[in-house]
């Protein structure tokens, strides 16, 4: 028996990966962008549904009924961090398909497209 207490219960997804679903997407994913106002200002990319994790408590209890928790959602952040806290989150409020973008909007900018701002 493996212990899977470390297991994290959603998955890890590639910049590339992200890019692909954003050309192929017929709204049947959910995209969640947990940075704050001010980064948004610099670097966005669009179809992303801004939540800052600073304003939660604006935001945390109509989660469910503005996204679908059986959909796939994809979170991205700065890095890959806050957005993997933000999964975390999701799974614990019923979510079943949640994806963290790996290296965030600044991996983003550097192996998808360079128009994006780094900051």
């Amino acid at each position: 028996m493996t212990d899977k207490s470390f297991a994290q219960p959603f998955t890890q997804i590639s910049v590339e990966y992200l890019a692909q679903c954003l050309r192929a997407d017929e709204g049947t994913i959910q995209l969640i962008d947990v940075r704050e106002p001010q980064e948004l200002a610099i670097s966005r990319i669009e179809g992303f549904v801004n939540l800052p994790l600073s304003e939660y408590e604006q935001w945390s209890q109509q989660i469910s009924t503005r996204f679908d928790p059986s959909m796939e959602t994809l979170v991205l952040c700065h890095h890959g961090i806050r957005s993997a806290q933000m999964c975390q989150w999701l799974v614990g409020q019923g979510f079943t398909n949640v994806k963290n973008i790996m290296g965030g909007i600044d991996a983003y900018s550097i192996l998808v497209d360079p128009s994006v701002p780094q900051y």
